[in-house]
């Protein structure tokens, strides 16, 4: 299967965004929205953006713009067509209805949706339309995210979604990873959880937001905002809606169910327009005090805000025996998150995945963390980490773990972050030449 021409319908943050890094491909690409007008404000977006989409600026010549209504022919030339609408159902069965009767045949048809299973996405298809479809995730910002999730349905021919997947990793630069429809697919299922258990664990431990973020950060090998910031940069709003939808869709016996229930203070910011860093501040904000821009963060006890305080943990590198073993409530707050996110992220082989390093490289790619869950158990050492763990019933894989006692369980790294990057030779290379916009080492 050859993908020599794509068509993306919706020019929002993502459409733009996929479009933009299949023009980065050289595979030519059709924008289509409600208007004209839409997608070519999108296109100018694209090739204005800061930090750029787009490679070079010349390779926006790839894009071409429509409308849904007058320029849906070019559906029929198209190999791939990618669906980046609105999260409404209803929007998105009258896109697949247009798509299939005009696709040619056996062109890949797919959602990018974050959040809405493929079951009720396809549930208007024929088994024949079904083949053809599926969910490819791509994680925001496109250009600079690793991780694409592939999720397929038990009609799929799987050639075609291996042929996929082979185009987006060599084409795209993408670290494809094919999962199950399950909630949340596979990087949301367990980076979302990991961010609830490291809030929820904050307000049980009566931690302060800079004292979780400073733990639940580098020490963990976890992006710098932490947990509160990433919030913030989220939006509390969205996460908010996020976690409605894994409760509705998620068994009420899912550890997730237990982390994921609503905080009173999410509830109170959200309503008075604390949400983030896009509305008046979240759980921190700036304020103006004598002229100067003064970083407050909110107490979760009192909700009041003060000047925001700089933990410091003395850690240098990621360590994470280290940071469990700690006798102080960091160490506590370490150990408590750690363990839950290894025991839910474990609970979820083989339902999600057959593979458990798919979780890690999903972490990895879509989240930015340095290690996934199995390699910080790997880190921590099997017998460390089951002298001190309180249960693991029900979860298979914990359960053979602790038969087999294998500390060299985990094997090899899979190969999208097991490859060497500049960042990784450039301090041991040695540069020969430079100009404006290049070095060579």
């Amino acid at each position: 299967m050859e993908i020599k021409k794509v068509v993306v319908i919706g020019s929002g943050t993502m459409g733009s965004g996929i479009a933009a890094q299949l023009c980065n491909a050289n595979i030519p690409v059709t924008l289509l929205d409600l208007k004209t007008e839409i997608s070519e404000l999108a296109r100018d977006r694209i090739f204005k953006s800061r930090p750029p989409l787009l490679i070079d600026k010349s390779k926006i010549k790839n894009i071409d713009v429509g409308n849904i209504n007058d320029d849906f022919n070019v559906v029929k030339n198209a190999d791939w067509i990618v669906e980046a609408v609105v999260e409404k159902i209803d929007i998105k069965h009258e896109i697949y209805q247009k798509i299939f009767k005009s696709r040619k045949p056996g062109a890949i048809v797919s959602s990018n949706t974050s959040s809405i299973p493929i079951k009720i996405l396809s549930e208007k298809l024929t088994n024949d339309e079904k083949k053809d479809f599926c969910i490819t995730h791509f994680f925001n910002p496109v250009r600079y995210m690793g991780l694409l999730e592939i999720v397929k349905n038990e009609n799929n021919d799987l050639n075609k979604i291996n042929s996929l997947k082979i185009f987006c990793e060599r084409e795209l630069g993408k670290g494809a990873i094919i999962c199950n429809d399950t909630p949340g697919f596979l990087g949301n299922r367990v980076g979302v959880y990991s961010m609830q258990v490291a809030m929820t664990e904050a307000f049980k431990m009566k931690l302060s937001i800079e004292e979780a973020d400073a733990v639940f950060g580098r020490p963990m090998g976890i992006p710098k905002t932490g947990v509160f910031g990433l919030y913030d940069l989220i939006g509390i709003d969205l996460m908010a809606d996020v976690l409605k939808s894994f409760i509705k869709e998620l068994p009420e016996n899912d550890k997730f169910q237990i982390v994921a229930k609503e905080i009173p203070l999410i509830t109170k910011l959200i309503q008075t327009g604390y949400t983030g860093r896009k509305g008046k501040g979240g759980f921190y904000r700036m304020n103006k005090s004598n002229n100067q821009k003064i970083l407050e963060a909110i107490n979760l006890e009192t909700s009041e805000y003060s000047p925001s305080k700089k933990i410091d943990l003395k850690i240098d590198k990621v360590n994470l025996k280290n940071l469990i073993n700690r006798k102080d409530k960091y160490g506590e707050y370490a150990w408590s998150v750690i363990s839950k996110i290894i025991k839910y992220a474990s609970s979820l082989v083989p339902s999600i995945t057959k593979k458990f390093n798919d979780i890690d490289e999903a972490m990895r790619l879509g989240f930015n963390w340095t290690m996934g869950p199995f390699e910080m158990l790997k880190e921590i050492g099997v017998k460390n980490f089951f002298e001190k763990i309180d249960s693991f019933e029900n979860n298979k894989f914990l359960e053979n773990l602790y038969k087999t006692k294998d500390e060299n369980f985990y094997g090899e790294r899979q190969i999208y972050t097991n490859i060497e990057t500049l960042g990784k030779i450039k301090p041991k290379a040695i540069k020969i030449d430079k100009n404006n916009s290049a070095e060579i080492f």
